[in-house]
């Protein structure tokens, strides 16, 4: 299932601009998370209590439960992936790349629930097959007494070698008259009037949402109430202070009704927060994501500012590291907006690119003992993409030399190897025709 930028069809939309109720103040972006978040967000999102595999399949699950006919429940597994995880091959005039994914349920002393699917990945051209943000969604439901389990999913490539898998513990509850969900956090919901209506539902596996520019969505089902009810929510930071509070108002006498709860994060400071709904012992909480963007963990301006520093011409992110705090969000907007190829996706596609190019830059060229996205051929990748040819002088040896060429931008990049321990740093003269290669193009994505 590929990620669209599909409208909402909701029973109820609450923005923070209608009637969201605001309670105190928040806390300004602090600079404490590190950049490896980016680039290893497997135990982050394990925190926040998703499903999280690393290499080589890197991927991020959830499981969302509902209610059932028969007093059983409906577990709906989500996955997000990249593109680049899986093996393209050329088919057609496109590229596909196939994938499975099987999924277990055990509860102690009973048979195991589980369930295998095969997919496929189409897309048109190669440049696709290198996102490495969100592009892929997978999802598949299963039907569950209540209960503890110990889910497992496991996810392999047809073409490539060893599998990823994740697990982790979940509770199905039983839901009783006058119960909810927990908040199931979305990218598109459409409520339903019975049990046995299909569940419309796309899960935002991550959980999250961008700073000052997108939308989350969180979905909550009620079953059975018996007369008109108002039931709480809020949202929370990670500090615990309340952000907003309303109700959820039900009107009795269904067996399921539905509500979305639709959030823009205007005023929720970066990183971690949850949405509750409930109070006392029936409190229900889901923990959600404020990040630069939604495909990415970056939840720290300066370090942001950083990871930008190859993305494009310096004006405006020279304004925005001189900004006093309270400017920051505005011009992190205008920002957004400036660079964003495609308004019509909730996504800047410019700067997922970038990002996907950093994340590649560090995986590719981490042999000089830093961050491979700071080395020379890390930049050169980032600011230009792949090259069209390349020439290793004399492998395995001192004073070794890799030639670059690129032919639509007419140059050749020189990296110099002189100590043998696979160090390359760009030539004078390449570091010159780098840059004025860089500057003609202007900013990735235009």
């Amino acid at each position: 299932m590929r990620r669209l930028a599909l409208p909402l069809a909701a029973v109820v939309a609450l923005a923070a601009c209608g009637n969201w109720k605001r309670v105190g103040s928040t806390d300004q972006p602090k600079p404490v998370e590190s950049l490896t978040q980016i680039f290893n967000s497997q135990a982050y999102y394990q925190r926040l209590g998703r499903l999280a595999a690393g290499d080589p399949l890197p991927f991020v699950g959830t499981v969302a439960f509902t209610a059932a006919p028969a007093d059983t429940d409906l577990a709906t597994v989500g996955l997000s992936l990249a593109n680049h995880s899986l093996s393209f091959q050329k088919e057609g005039q496109g590229f596909a790349a196939h994938y499975r994914v099987d999924v277990s349920f055990q509860r102690t002393g009973q048979p195991a629930i589980a369930g295998g699917q095969d997919e496929v990945v189409r897309v048109a051209t190669f440049a696709e097959t290198q996102r490495a943000d969100e592009s892929v969604l997978f999802q598949k439901a299963f039907r569950l007494l209540p209960g503890t389990y110990h889910v497992v999913v496991t996810l392999r490539d047809a073409n490539g070698t060893a599998p990823s898998h994740a697990e982790a513990d979940f509770d199905a509850p039983r839901f009783t008259p006058g119960s909810t969900t927990r908040p199931i956090l979305a990218y598109q919901a459409t409520g339903r009037g019975e049990l046995s209506d299909p569940l419309r539902i796309v899960l935002n596996p991550r959980g999250a949402v961008a700073y000052r520019t997108d939308t989350l969505l969180a979905y909550v089902e009620g079953y059975r109430f018996a007369r008109p009810t108002k039931v709480p929510f809020e949202v929370r930071t990670q500090e615990d202070s309340v952000v907003y509070r309303d109700s959820l108002e039900f009107h009795g006498d269904r067996p399921v009704e539905s509500q979305v709860i639709r959030m823009r994060p205007d005023s929720i400071s970066l990183g971690e927060f949850k949405v509750e709904v409930g109070q006392g012992a029936e409190r229900k909480s889901t923990s959600a994501l404020v990040s630069f963007s939604s495909a990415w963990v970056v939840t720290n301006f300066d370090e942001m500012l950083s990871l930008l520093r190859y993305f494009g011409p310096d004006a405006k992110l020279n304004e925005l590291r001189k900004a006093a705090p309270s400017e920051r969000g505005r011009l992190w907007k205008e920002f957004w907006a400036e660079t964003d190829p495609d308004p019509s996706t909730p996504e800047n596609e410019a700067i997922n690119q970038y990002l996907g190019r950093v994340t590649l830059a560090n995986a590719r060229y981490k042999e000089e003992g830093i961050p491979g996205w700071r080395t020379d051929r890390g930049e050169a990748f980032i600011r230009l993409g792949d090259p069209d040819e390349t020439y290793d002088t004399s492998p395995g040896t001192a004073n070794r030399v890799l030639v670059w060429t690129y032919v639509n931008y007419r140059i050749e990049l020189y990296f110099t190897d002189e100590t043998g321990f696979g160090r390359f740093r760009l030539t004078p003269a390449s570091r010159a025709a780098l840059e004025e290669a860089a500057a003609r193009i202007g900013r990735l994505g235009k």
